[in-house]
């Protein structure tokens, strides 16, 4: 198993790069997200996907760790292959697509290619109480403080509020203004509610 791998920028496009290691070429399937994140640099580390299947054997990279961990909980649902995970990636950074599972978007997990009305519902069936615990959803929603949050759901769900409702509310107002204190993001809420 191949955990990363690290070398010169040989070749790159916004679907693939080739890294030298020890006189190897790697050619690595990358998404759009991790394509940019390369930038012009001539010297790369991608974490790495081994995809192995009876006839194909396929390494995907990303430049991020909690990229690869979406990746891998996206191909862990029924009729998502290696190919389409790595086209949402590709149309969405990792951050976006968990906050789209976590608060059950299905038109932006839609707006994909690939990916029709069924296909995302098995997706937030699938993975919505999964999302949670992978690694990069702490950035998802970084407050200095993050009982900001809780305290704010805390007083919604006190005053009547269901707490999944109240969840998705907060959360909302957070991706757009994650500074907010408790009464600023409760008052925001109600409104929403």
């Amino acid at each position: 198993m191949y955990e990363y791998i690290s070398g010169k920028v040989i070749e790159k496009s916004p679907v693939h790069i080739v890294i030298e290691n020890n006189g190897l070429g790697y050619f690595i399937n990358i998404s759009l997200n991790t394509f940019t994140a390369i930038g012009d640099n001539k010297e790369a580390t991608l974490f790495i996907y081994e995809h192995i299947r009876e006839d194909v054997f396929s390494l995907f990279g990303f430049f991020d760790n909690g990229e690869r961990e979406v990746f891998r909980q996206l191909i862990s649902v029924s009729g998502i292959g290696a190919n389409t995970a790595r086209m949402m990636l590709s149309s969405l950074p990792p951050d976006e697509v968990i906050s789209a599972i976590r608060t059950e978007n299905i038109p932006v997990l839609t707006s994909i290619k690939g990916i029709g009305n069924k296909t995302a519902q098995r997706i937030i069936i699938d993975l919505k109480d999964k999302v949670g615990k992978l690694e990069g959803d702490e950035k998802l929603f970084a407050l200095k403080d993050n009982t900001n949050r809780e305290e704010a759901l805390s007083a919604l769900v006190m005053l009547g509020f269901n707490k999944n409702a109240s969840q998705k509310a907060i959360d909302k107002i957070l991706s757009k203004e994650p500074n907010s204190k408790v009464e600023q993001i409760v008052k925001m809420a109600l409104k929403i509610l």
